[in-house]
């Protein structure tokens, strides 16, 4: 019986899993723990089953299938003699009429006739008064017998709760005993991995609380996501436009919260990258380019003049938080660049804004009024043209190389990693041409670089030089490419 139980199930499903893990690992052992929980839990219940079995079902069974049977039918045939009784009076009170009135007339056929019908009746009236009275007597025998009996009914009762009430205390015990166990062995796991806390959970955190807890200049999950698509996802068609698969997806946003180094396997994935880039460009607090400047960014999308709009986006661009500058700046480069391999992916400028506009910036303001709801139709128009002109601009408005010769992108692995990682103070690859704002991805195989994925997080790329004051724009260190 305890092997039919669902509990008992789930205890050998727990049992064959633990089986595949370190039984040191926190898992295994919250596993381990759980199945034997489970085990203790079944057993409990089929003791509880069978005690009920016993101690009240099977009574009461008795009581329901044999006494109050009898007792039920015995009443049925007491109703129907009542019946037949009250059938007979009548019929017996109007032979008596009959008769009487035969006799007033004179002796006759008839009025003989009468009185004989008239005996017969009353012999049968007696017949079936005598059978109610015994079939009375019986049922008020039986009804007697099963008042004597009222006690021990309602005693079952009292003991089905007392068989319920010993099942949950014992469950209960059963569960505090191993949930106090449970945490304390698994408290002795957490010291270790309360190093990670403080840069845990990178999607929805400020980008400047972020930053700082790294020691950062460009977003992890932003800069990882970029340098994994210029390794393999440039030339993809429909990059930021189709969609990921779902597991896939929440997988890659998992290792990039946790900092985990193992990104290989999503190379082979460019639109996983570049969902897990917009998921978290969109879970920021603040967008990227900031709700204080939201209404300096749709004056520019208004502006016509050419000349005037790029003046203006300067302005704008200069005003922005020195992290939302840094970070916005080496987005839009790398979304430049993205946009020179439009034959081929089919992501032009206007395309990426379309799809990476809202990611970039929205209205602070609640949007559940259908008004609001108006407005933010129009106003997501005008933050595609201003992210449109930010990417066709971007050489302009961002000076300088997106990353020097010597920061490659990161390649996929082709082979086991080699024993001894190369030493990153090795020589610099030579420099990219000047004409090239932005130079294409290192090969598979680099000359003085490591063959394998990088870890995370991954090297910064060079960062536009210090403003010293709001409204002068940047004017960036020289890069290693422009030397």
């Amino acid at each position: 019986m305890q092997k039919k139980l669902p509990l008992m199930a789930l205890s050998m499903t727990m049992a064959e899993s633990f089986k595949e893990l370190d039984t040191e690992s926190s898992l295994g052992r919250a596993l381990e723990m759980g199945c034997c929980i489970q085990s203790s839990l079944a057993k409990i219940l089929a003791e509880f089953e069978m005690a009920l079995e016993r101690d009240v079902l099977q009574p009461l069974n008795k009581l329901s299938e044999e006494e109050l049977p009898i007792i039920l039918k015995r009443k049925k045939t007491l109703q129907k003699l009542i019946s037949d009784w009250n059938t007979i009076k009548s019929r017996l009170n109007q032979a008596a009429k009959s008769s009487s009135n035969s006799s007033g007339t004179g002796a006759g056929p008839g009025a003989s006739s009468a009185a004989n019908k008239l005996e017969t009746l009353k012999e049968e009236e007696e017949e079936v008064k005598r059978k109610v009275e015994q079939c009375k007597d019986e049922y008020m025998a039986d009804l007697y017998h099963f008042s004597t009996k009222e006690d021990s009914y309602a005693s079952y009762f009292i003991r089905l709760l007392e068989i319920q009430a010993q099942y949950h205390r014992q469950s209960l015990g059963s569960l505090d005993s191993a949930l106090a166990e449970l945490k304390e062995s698994h408290s002795q796991t957490e010291p270790s991995c309360a190093a990670y806390t403080p840069v845990v959970g990178y999607y929805g955190v400020p980008l400047e609380t972020h930053l700082k807890s790294l020691g950062r200049e460009i977003a992890l999950p932003i800069e990882a996501c970029v340098m994994m698509l210029l390794a393999s996802g440039m030339r993809e068609e429909g990059l930021f436009r189709l969609a990921a698969g779902a597991s896939v997806l929440r997988k890659l946003k998992s290792s990039l919260a946790s900092g985990s180094n193992a990104l290989e396997e999503f190379y082979s994935d460019p639109h996983a990258v570049a969902g897990a880039l917009k998921s978290y460009l969109r879970e920021l607090p603040q967008p990227l380019m900031t709700f204080e400047l939201y209404n300096e960014w749709v004056k520019v999308a208004s502006l016509k003049d050419i000349d005037g709009r790029v003046l203006s986006l300067q302005d704008t661009c200069s005003r922005l938080p020195r992290e939302s500058y840094n970070n916005l700046r080496y987005l839009i480069k790398f979304l430049a660049k993205l946009a020179e391999h439009q034959e081929v992916n089919k992501m032009t400028p206007s395309n990426i804004a379309i799809v990476l506009g809202p990611n970039l910036l929205w209205t602070q303001q609640s949007t559940e009024d259908p008004v609001q709801l108006d407005l933010a139709s129009v106003s997501s128009i005008q933050v595609v043209g201003v992210v449109e002109a930010l990417i066709q601009n971007a050489d302009t408005l961002f000076p300088g190389a997106f990353f020097a010769g010597k920061r490659p992108a990161p390649v996929r692995p082709t082979m086991p990693p080699p024993p001894v990682a190369q030493p990153r103070s090795m020589a610099p690859a030579p420099a990219a041409p000047e004409h090239t704002a932005s130079p294409k991805a290192r090969p598979r195989r680099m000359v003085g670089g490591a063959n394998r994925a990088p870890s995370i997080p991954p090297p910064l790329p060079p960062q536009p030089a210090r403003r010293h004051s709001k409204d002068a724009l940047p004017s960036p260190r020289p890069l290693a490419g422009e030397a």
